[in-house]
Order: C-alpha cells, then sequence, then structure tokens
C-alpha cells in the first residue's frame, strides 16, 4: 500500500505537541510493516534543528508549482528530505510568506491572523503533492490544518482526475478542542461552492470550521483512543460538533496510540544519566533519580518520591486542580517538578509555587526535550489529571520508564492505564492510579492513596515491572490503522 500521510507537523521537522510524535512514530510503524509512506508537512525554516539541512538530506525539487487561495494565486515549491533512520521520504511544502515564522500557529500565544489563508494553501499543495508523487492508496490527513484535505479530493479531484477517484482518505482526530474555526468569509480562500457552507458540512454557528469539513468529508473517521471516539459522540465532550460525530457510525473508530520506542525506552534513551530495564530498574532506576534532582536543582535525598508533570499548562490538563488543591498537595514530604508552558495564569500559578517551595519544587517554564527524557527516568509518579485527554503519551512513557501515572480516568487515560485496586494488584495488572469524578478532592484522595503505596516498595516494585512489561509499541496500532485504510479504499472499489 503506498500510503500518503499530512499533518502539520512532525518529529524533527517541526513539533508543538503531540501531533508530532504520532505523524512521525505512525509514519514508521507502517513502512515497518512494509508499506511506502510519503510524509507531507509545511516547512518552517526558523524550527529545523540546527544542521538539520544536511543531516535530513534536504533539495530543493522542482521550480515550484501555483495554488489558488480565494482569488489570488500563490507560489511555492516542493523540498525532499529523509526521515531519520528509514525510507520515509518527506515532502515539505515551501513558502517563506505562509511558513518562515517562529512557531507554526501563534506568535506570543495569539493565532496567526492569516491561519485559514496558510493551511488552505497547504492543503492544496497536499492536492499537487498527490499528483506529483503519487499514485497513492489512501491519504491520511490530521486536525483541523489539513481539514479541508478530504473535501478537496471528494469535492474537485475525484472528479478532475481519474487517479483520485480509487484514493480513501481518512481523517485523524487528536484534540476535538482545536478546530480550526474561522469568519465565514474565509469559506471565499478555501474555493470551494458556497452551497457547502451549510449546517451539515463545512458551517458551525455561523462560521467557517475546518475540522468539522474533515469529519464530514472523510471516507474514514480516527481518533486517538476507543473511549473518545464514544466520549465526543456526546453533548458533554463533543464540542458542539457530536451531531456530526455521531452522525459517522461505524466510519468513527478510536484507535489508541503508540509509543516510539527507538526514541522513548529507557534502554536506549540517551538523554539519561543510565539505561535500564524491568531487570534491573530496582538498581539504576535511583540514580537517574539523583541525576533528575540535581539537573533541576532539588536536594538529592533517594527516599523522597518526586512527583513530575509534563505538560501544556492549562485547564484541560488539570491545572485548575492543582490550584484549588494548593497547599494541601504539598503537605506530604514529596518533591514536585513542572515542566511545559501554556496559559499565563497557571505559568504564573506554577512559578509561585517554586518560589514558595524552592527546595520541593522545581518550576521549568519551557520546552525542553533533554530533560523531558530525564524526568520521565527519575521520576517516581507522573500527574496526568486531565479534564479530557482524547489519547495522551506521556502516561505511556512514564510506564515504560517505570515511573507509575496518575490519571483523571478519561479518553486514551483510562484506556491505557489499569488502576490499582485490590483484585488488579491481586491480579498483578494494575499499572498507575486513577480517579473517577473531576473533582479536588478525589484527586486528592487519589493522590495519597499513591503516596501511601509509595511507601510500600513491595507493591510499588510490583507495579514497576508491570508497567515495564508492557507492550506499548506502535505496531499494534499500525495494523489497526491499515484495516481503517482498506476500509476507505474499498469505499471506493468498483
Amino acid at each position: 500500500m503506498k500510503i500518503l500521510m499530512t499533518a502539520s507537523e512532525a518529529v524533527p521537522f517541526a513539533k508543538t505537541g503531540g501531533l508530532a510524535d504520532v505523524a512521525t512514530a505512525l509514519s514508521r510503524a507502517l513502512s515497518k510493516e512494509g508499506h511506502e509512506v510519503v510524509l507531507v508537512l509545511p516547512h518552517y525554516p526558523q524550527l529545523l534543528p540546527q544542521g538539520a539541512r544536511h543531516r535530513l538530506n534536504l533539495e530543493t525539487v522542482d521550480d515550484g508549482f501555483s495554488i489558488p487561495v480565494g482569488s489570488r494565486k500563490s507560489q511555492g515549491s516542493f523540498l525532499k528530505a529523509q526521515l531519520p533512520n528509514s525510507n520515509i521520504q518527506v515532502i515539505l511544502v515551501d513558502q517563506p510568506d505562509y511558513f518562515d515564522r517562529p512557531s507554526p500557529y501563534v506568535y506570543e500565544n495569539i493565532p496567526y491572523e492569516d491561519n485559514c489563508e496558510r493551511f488552505v494553501f497547504f492543503s492544496r499543495a497536499v492536492i499537487e503533492a498527490t499528483k506529483r508523487f503519487g499514485p497513492f492508496d489512501v491519504i491520511h490527513a490530521n486536525d483541523w490544518q489539513t481539514g479541508l484535505v478530504p473535501a478537496l479530493i471528494d469535492i474537485e479531484a475525484r472528479k478532475q482526475n481519474a487517479e483520485f477517484r480509487q484514493i480513501g482518505t481518512v481523517f485523524t482526530i487528536h484534540n476535538l478542542a482545536f478546530q480550526g474555526r474561522f469568519w465565514h468569509w474565509d469559506m471565499v480562500l478555501t474555493g470551494l461552492d458556497w452551497k457547502y457552507f451549510n449546517w451539515k458540512q463545512m458551517e458551525f454557528f455561523g462560521d467557517l470550521n475546518l475540522l468539522k469539513t474533515g469529519i464530514v468529508f472523510a471516507d474514514m473517521v480516527t481518533t486517538v483512543s476507543p473511549t473518545y471516539a464514544r466520549e465526543i459522540q456526546s453533548p458533554e465532550l463533543g464540542w458542539g460538533l457530536d451531531p456530526a460525530l455521531a452522525g459517522r457510525g461505524s466510519s468513527l473508530v478510536g484507535i489508541l496510540n503508540g509509543v516510539d520506542t527507538s526514541v522513548w525506552h529507557p534502554g536506549i534513551d540517551r538523554f539519561i544519566k543510565v539505561n535500564f530495564n524491568s531487570s534491573n530498574v530496582a538498581d539504576l532506576k535511583p540514580q537517574c533519580k539523583a541525576d533528575l534532582q540535581q539537573a533541576v536543582g532539588l536536594p538529592i535525598k533517594p527516599d523522597v518520591p518526586v512527583i513530575a508533570m509534563i505538560s501544556r499548562m492549562s485547564e484541560q490538563k488539570g491545572f485548575d486542580l492543582l490550584e484549588r488543591a494548593n497547599n494541601r498537595l504539598f503537605e506530604n514530604d514529596a518533591q514536585f517538578i513542572f515542566l511545559g508552558t501554556g496559559e499565563r495564569q497557571y505559568e504564573r500559578y506554577v512559578k509561585d509555587l517554586g518560589q514558595c517551595y524552592p527546595d520541593r519544587v522545581a518550576s521549568l517554564i519551557r520546552f525542553d526535550e533533554e530533560l523531558a527524557h530525564k524526568i520521565e527516568a527519575g521520576s517516581d509518579l507522573f500527574l496526568m489529571p486531565s479534564a479530557f485527554e482524547p489519547c495522551g503519551l506521556n502516561q505511556m512513557y512514564s510506564m515504560l520508564y517505570g515511573t507509575i501515572p496518575l490519571v483523571h480516568a478519561v479518553g486514551g487515560l483510562a484506556d491505557s492505564v489499569v488502576p490499582v485496586t485490590p483484585e488488579t494488584l491481586h491480579e498483578k495488572t494494575a499499572t498507575g492510579f486513577s480517579f473517577q469524578r473531576y473533582h479536588v478532592e478525589d484527586f486528592l484522595k487519589c493522590f495519597n492513596d499513591a503516596l501511601a503505596t509509595y511507601r510500600n516498595r513491595e507493591l510499588w516494585s510490583q507495579l514497576q515491572q508491570t508497567c515495564m512489561n508492557q507492550d506499548l509499541s506502535w505496531n499494534n496500532s499500525a495494523r489497526n490503522y491499515l484495516k481503517v485504510y482498506e476500509q476507505a479504499i474499498n469505499k471506493h472499489k468498483d
């Protein structure tokens, strides 16, 4: 099968969140299954790592192309690159006016005013790439930035080009909260007839909605965990799109993300003090813990639990629960590490914690890939009390590193973490702590239960062993995606 994977970001070209990890890891897993994968991304020159042009074999393809965006034409060109340590070809859409910027979507937390225009251009460039580098069996688009792609194929390309008639389209929702919603006059930029601007297709409460567009026009829709696929069909978690999602019926499938174990695995991780596995975790993980404490400026105390969060600092990620718990969270003898950026309110809250508890709280308001690996390897407990969580990756990273997750039982967190109960401890299937009701008292009870279990070294060691011996790789997820691709392709067989 020849697969065109398209997203607005992928590692190592650009990353703001889990989408980048998934786009890269799924592409690798599909390639390992014997399929040909071409990854199409915007070219963000300012975000490429230093020296990357040579390492990624970056080269110009041709003299360029012209694409209609509304009433005018925009010029662009393709660059070719190679995904490191793979045979996956990467096509970068080069258009400096749109993509030569310091971040993909926002500047100083404010979205770019021309985001709709930028990603209409990119979506049409994906169609151009399909013509240039195809033929393809399936096109897999991701999130609102590529939501127009299935519509362009269904409305225009299949009518104009015979090669498109049997291409299956798959659209993945990574987080329903981010919808690509723009004022109605941006419909002109898409180049599509106004008849598609209706409540069943592209219109959403008077606005253009690119996520809804992808949901409606794709042959198959997936999201990143089975539980989240059910949750988003309800008014409570559907963000207004629950009717469109429920209307997809069996064409909406939830597939839990996996972990790229070539990057996230304590046995090979190049960023951590010492590599370890489930057989020597008790002896070697403490070295990683001491290294982490030193790296973030906390006292080296081997018997004090280290509790960590690596997260976008927002209400969605549970920071409002932390704020409501306030001092009660810090009554225990424990150390806390917070790494990430986000809403100013919660950045300030985390900074204040660091000032109030300088020997117990490390507040790190930044993105730091190396430190993220050290935190996963050196922490004892990892917090993910998200209000909602489509999939989550850090809880799975944590399990592989023998760092026990504490989660709110929603979305992919519910699908990936087996909660500690007397039964699951007896059966040796428990992999973490979870609470059902999104309330500060439930969170604190779960937190205190986790600390009490930490003091029972035998039970804690059992949890670590169960976590670390799971298969959390992309292998199963990739096979499930291949089944979805077949379903999409079958919709266009004569």
